[in-house]
């Protein structure tokens, strides 16, 4: 474990991190042991107080061990009960999934009673898009955006569109991120829940659009689960 630049003192901080995970999960250290001080672990890894520093932040913030200030690092526990990472990152998708369902239904519903002939154009354009953009992940989301959008816009509340389009950033980077731990998307049945919604915002039923917009990202939160 050596070499100069702060990508492989990264990469040297996950090694030690990854070492120490070991060690832990051999219980050399029981549950609620005192790890030795930096020192001696840098001489045992054979690297810099620097990256024990790193490697015991990072088995920190994943629950694996615990600092206590002026008395040592601790084992809290003896694994990794799951990829802490990913617990984060779905709390977060979670959120975001709740924020668009609190605009996006409403939006749908008032787009079902307000839209106009060029609202159901821009929809169906939007929703066409959508379909023929099914393979590349990135395109995908910027098409499936543009297609709720379509719908926000209709509801012919600027307020709710000047709340999506500063969310859209945000949104569109968590969406990639809950595509990609899913691994699938633009899926036949996917495609047709949009189309009923296009279809219920046309048809001027604003509580079956507001029903669809709010079903689509249930399920979209369930798939975390």
């Amino acid at each position: 474990m050596s070499g100069n630049g702060a990508v492989q003192r990264t990469s040297m901080a996950d090694q030690a991190a990854d070492v120490l995970l070991g060690r832990i999960r051999a219980e050399e250290w029981g549950l609620g042991a005192r790890l030795p001080g930096e020192t001696t672990l840098a001489a045992q890894l054979g690297v810099g107080r620097s990256t024990v520093r790193e490697a015991i932040r990072q088995l920190s913030g994943r629950g694996v061990l615990s600092a206590r200030q002026g008395a040592g690092v601790f084992v809290a526990a003896l694994d990794v009960r799951d990829d802490w990472d990913a617990v984060l990152q779905r709390a977060d998708i979670v959120s975001v999934i709740e924020a668009r369902t609190a605009i996006e239904s409403e939006a749908a519903a008032l787009a079902a009673e307000r839209r106009t002939a060029n609202d159901l154009r821009a929809i169906r354009r939007a929703l066409t898009v959508r379909e023929q953009r099914r393979s590349d992940l990135e395109e995908h989301i910027d098409a499936d955006l543009a297609f709720h959008r379509a719908i926000v816009v209709a509801a012919a509340n600027p307020i709710l569109t000047e709340l999506f389009d500063g969310f859209t950033p945000r949104l569109r980077q968590t969406m990639i991120a809950m595509l990609r731990i899913r691994s699938a998307f633009g899926g036949a049945e996917d495609h047709a829940a949009h189309e009923r919604l296009a279809d219920a915002v046309r048809a001027g039923d604003a509580a079956l659009a507001a029903g669809l917009s709010r079903a689509h990202l249930a399920s979209l939160k369930d798939g975390l689960r």
